[in-house]
């Protein structure tokens, strides 16, 4: 595989860098130890730094041979998650209750090395912008530095992104025009009832069986309002509600979440909810307080950013080891809220066998070092074929 052999030369140091990062995870906008530890990195490189932006970011920017005006921004997510790790191996997480079980130390160290690679060779024309971005899991940290004026003090022409996948093999990509992770809602639905004796169910309004046919109801909009060509995921995760064996209960909660890729569907579904919720609460004489929080939109990838990302890695790593079209995730990510912003392509890195406790947000989950210098490679070759050197 043809990693930058100048790359391979520090695997073992981004390997520490790695696994420092590892033992000491934080979560969102808490990164203190882990932005210090990575402005240190790029300071050490000779990369100038910024920091502030969404509390505890940090951007590196460096400068080419010339200034051509052109400018581009690679960004890795830093934050953890609050699981407590199962792992017992020497870098285990230090901070109770909190791990790395998403791969964000990787995804931090792989731009390091890029960094440290193309701080040395500068074999490129205009600017890279780095960005290491907190608060990726369920807070929006991407949001919260576009809001703040990311794009403003650090203009760019594209943006890129890259996450590591377990089950796809080390050493392979894959890339995606169009739609490549869904977008992220999330509803609260308090029932009002009439509480009783549960012997004597007729004397009341049971928000159980209220929000039993509510669960149910929900279900029809995936499949009889939205087209059978827009995927839709309605899942109701939580449902509260009830202290004793023999009374009904006044009151229950519902939660969950609503994932589609149709960023005109999630707009449809907090209004189509409610319709269903008010009216099942209507037939029964109950009442409801819905509560609907738009939270990430679709991460949407430009064609000519994805068809850039995939000639680099085809040149790379050989074409049959990037999977152009794979089936998009449900799952959310919030550099989408990049791409709204500037054009640009959020591609997966192949991190290895599916085993169970290596899937993402699992406490037996690890960052595999080995793909360190690969993807390390790909963000330098990225930079140096969109910021090519002018003759």
């Amino acid at each position: 595989m043809p990693i930058i052999n100048r790359i391979a030369d520090f695997h073992d140091d981004m390997t520490e860098w790695r696994q420092q990062l590892h033992r000491h995870p934080e979560t969102a906008y808490e990164e203190f130890w882990t932005s210090d530890y990575i402005a240190e990195r790029l300071e050490s490189f000779g990369i100038e730094i910024h920091r502030g932006l969404a509390g505890t970011g940090v951007i590196g920017t460096l400068k080419g041979q010339s200034d051509n005006g052109k400018a581009i921004a690679l960004r890795a997510d830093m934050d953890a998650l609050d699981i407590i790790e199962a792992n017992d191996f020497a870098h285990k997480s230090l901070n109770p209750g909190k791990m790395h079980a998403c791969g964000h130390d990787g995804h931090s160290t792989m731009l390091l090395g890029a960094a440290k690679y193309l701080s040395e060779t500068r074999n490129f024309d205009g600017t890279v912008h780095f960005i290491f971005q907190p608060a990726e899991e369920n807070e929006g940290g991407a949001k919260r530095m576009v809001e703040e004026g990311l794009f403003d003090k650090f203009p760019v022409d594209t943006v890129w992104g890259m996450h590591n996948w377990p089950g796809m093999p080390v050493g392979t990509f894959a890339t995606k025009e169009g739609p490549m992770m869904a977008a992220y809602d999330n509803f609260d639905i308090t029932i009002q009832g009439v509480g009783g004796h549960g012997a004597m169910p007729h004397l009341g309004v049971d928000p159980i069986l209220v929000g039993s046919h509510i669960v149910t109801q929900l279900q029809a909009i995936p499949a009889r309002n939205i087209s059978a060509m827009d995927a839709v995921v309605i899942s109701v995760t939580q449902f509260h509600g009830g202290d004793a064996y023999n009374v009904i209960p006044d009151k229950i909660t519902l939660a969950g979440t609503v994932r589609t890729f149709n960023a005109a569907v999630q707009d449809e579904m907090g209004p189509r909810m409610k319709t269903i919720v008010d009216g099942v609460c209507s037939s029964f004489g109950a009442s409801a307080e819905f509560v609907y929080r738009k939270g990430y939109p679709p991460t949407i990838n430009s064609e000519d950013a994805t068809r850039a990302a995939s000639e680099v890695l085809s040149e790379m790593v050989g074409s049959d080891k990037v999977m152009r079209d794979p089936t998009p995730a449900m799952g959310s990510e919030d550099f989408s809220f990049m791409l709204l912003e500037r054009p640009g392509t959020y591609i997966w890195i192949g991190n290895g066998p599916a085993k169970p406790e290596q899937q993402l947000h699992n406490p037996g989950y690890d960052f595999n070092d080995e793909v360190l210098p690969i993807g390390a490679t790909y963000w330098s070759r990225l930079v140096e074929t969109q910021l090519v050197r002018e003759a």
